[in-house]
């Protein structure tokens, strides 16, 4: 399994939008389920900054995120450039595989 990792810190004005776009129902997740080998996204709030977001998203292996990524990549690049007034930092805390 592929695992990606992100960080954010959300604008308190916008928590909600981020919450409904960031989960595992939201845009981000539609987006990734057009693609063979998505398999969710969870959402994360940090329990002591609730401002503070963590997502991981799961896709099979890390050949189908790039294939995701050449096929999506246009409406990817879209999205995020739709969503980034949501957050005042976003940061990819990184990928890493099933051990």
């Amino acid at each position: 399994m592929h695992i990606i990792i992100w960080q954010f810190t959300v604008q308190e004005e916008h928590i909600q939008e981020f919450t409904s776009a960031y989960g595992s129902n939201g845009s981000w997740a539609n987006l990734f389920r057009r693609s063979e080998g998505y398999l969710g996204t969870q959402r994360l709030r940090s329990s002591n900054e609730p401002n503070n977001f963590l997502t991981i998203d799961r896709w099979e292996n890390a050949t189908c995120f790039e294939t995701f990524l050449e096929r999506f990549g246009a409406e990817y690049k879209k999205l995020d450039t739709q969503l980034e007034g949501y957050t005042s930092s976003e940061k990819n805390v990184g990928t890493s595989s099933e051990a």
